[in-house]
């Protein structure tokens, strides 16, 4: 089992301690890349991609690593619209 097929089964089990990294690490291997407009962007980062339609946007979280509860199930729920987990 792969790196990315590791990182999408720890999602679907909507982990508490699912770090920003683990997201962009996993966004990467979906296609996804970080957009940051300007940069002054802050802590709201897009993910885009030109293979796929919708755009993702996390909230970089600080001083903790760890996305909250509700965007972990954001991305799942995005993620299974796209058919990508």
């Amino acid at each position: 089992m792969g790196q990315k097929e590791k990182l999408i089964a720890r999602l679907k089990t909507n982990p508490r301690d699912f770090t920003f990294t683990e997201a962009e690490s996993l966004l990467g291997y979906l296609t996804y890349h970080r957009y940051n407009k300007g940069k002054t962007s802050g802590s709201r980062v897009m993910f885009i991609s030109d293979e796929h339609q919708t755009k993702i946007l996390l909230h970089k979280p600080h001083p903790r690593k760890e996305l909250l509860e509700y965007q972990v199930r954001q991305l799942i729920e995005q993620l299974e619209q796209e058919g990508l987990i």
